[in-house]
């Protein structure tokens, strides 16, 4: 453990107004283990059993607002103080304890902290859909089980373990130093053996690969990571989401801001059209809905991939255009000719290339015509077509310049 991370202190940020006793048993359980603590109150009253560093609503100018303005108001004051006092060195990890209304103010609180900043939310409602809750952040949750009323025999034991937990993340600091360029790789299942053959021709040739699973967070989230300049390039091999994101299917809930990342705008980026073949579904072959009753279907899990029409690629192919030609980033198209997925090739149940010559067609129409298109007579995951793809990301890495 360096010294200079021994001096930080642990941020314990929480309505303590109504979790009082909850939070004082995290500063005593965490300083009785050798880490100071700052306690930032984001309560709505000034009514606290604690008397924190920060009593946030003090802050706020106009107390006359209603409950949910108010809420805002404090959030956003104390993500200014969180950021200031990370900036200054002083906290090297936040932690809190809450219900639904200070899970949301205090997990909101924690993103602006980089990745690697321990996040530690202890929630009562840590076991529901949680995703629009983390969103793209590292932020770790702990289920208290029983709710927070007061300190109990159940309770205490889930507040000592988070303590201890929060402890022992800021006390360990990585060994592992990078030296290598990053390549950001988006991928999901149907294509997984494109993703692990373009990743071994990049490793082999001195580069590391990070990757994202296109699930919809996953994309927003090396969008992301990019504007914040960890990648030198990015190589999109499945915008699969993009097509479930139009179909509200599994992968669905990107942002504005995939395909289109102005904060990454000098970063090169190899567009391929990995899954767009089709788009993702939750059902299974027992409970088809009668609208895709006469679709080609691939049945994969509890989850079943629909092949998209003439038209639905038509559309698809101009939703991207229009994404593409706001973007800024150096930017080229790789298109296998011979299938999309592992599902989309001759022989195999989605395999329909008139529904992929379509979207080429379209997307031939309706792009900016600087970004040049690169077709090739490979499916998407053979070893040739990683080959292509690998060699193209590292051309465009060593020619990184930004398009006008």
């Amino acid at each position: 453990m360096t010294q200079n991370k021994a001096k930080k202190s642990v941020a314990i940020v929480g309505t303590m107004d109504s979790k009082g006793p909850e939070h004082l048993f995290l500063k005593e359980l965490i300083e009785s283990m050798g880490r100071k603590t700052i306690t930032i109150d984001i309560g709505t009253t000034k009514v606290h059993s604690i008397k924190p560093d920060f009593s946030v609503s003090g802050l706020i100018e106009n107390k006359k607002i209603d409950r949910s303005f108010m809420i805002d108001s404090i959030v956003e004051k104390a993500k200014m103080i969180v950021f200031d006092l990370f900036q200054k060195n002083e906290i090297g990890a936040v932690i809190s304890a809450g219900g639904g209304t200070g899970t949301f103010m205090a997990t909101s609180i924690m993103k602006v902290l980089p990745l690697g900043v321990p996040k530690l939310m202890i929630s009562t409602v840590a076991s529901r859909d949680m995703s629009q809750v983390i969103a793209t952040k590292d932020i770790t949750l702990m289920h208290s089980v029983v709710d927070f009323l007061g300190v109990n025999s159940i309770s205490r034991v889930i507040l000592e373990r988070a303590a201890g937990a929060v402890c022992g993340m800021l006390s360990y600091d990585s060994k592992y130093e990078n030296h290598l360029p990053r390549v950001a790789l988006t991928l999901f299942g149907f294509i997984t053996d494109a993703a692990e053959n373009i990743k071994s021709i990049l490793e082999e040739n001195g580069y590391e690969v990070i990757p994202f699973h296109a699930n919809g967070t996953g994309g927003m989230a090396m969008e992301e990571m990019a504007g914040d300049g960890f990648f030198a390039g990015i190589l999109d091999l499945a915008t699969h989401e993009l097509v479930d994101d139009m179909f509200g299917g599994y992968c669905k809930g990107i942002g504005p801001q995939r395909l289109v990342n102005l904060d990454a705008a000098s970063i090169p980026r190899l567009i391929i059209p990995g899954g767009l073949d089709s788009a993702v579904l939750e059902f299974d072959h027992g409970h088809v809905p009668i609208e895709y009753k006469e679709r080609k279907i691939f049945f994969y899990d509890f989850r079943s991939a629909i092949r998209l029409t003439d038209n639905e690629s038509r559309l698809l192919a101009e939703t991207i255009s229009q994404r593409l030609n706001q973007s800024r980033n150096p930017l080229k198209i790789l298109i296998p000719l011979k299938g999309w997925s592992e599902a989309d090739r001759e022989g195999d149940v989605l395999f329909h290339p008139e529904s992929s010559e379509a979207f080429c067609e379209t997307l031939e129409k309706s792009l900016n015509p600087a970004i040049e298109i690169i077709k090739v007579q490979h499916h998407i995951n053979d070893k040739a077509f990683a080959i292509e793809a690998a060699g193209i990301m590292m051309s465009m890495i060593g020619n990184n310049s930004i398009r006008n």
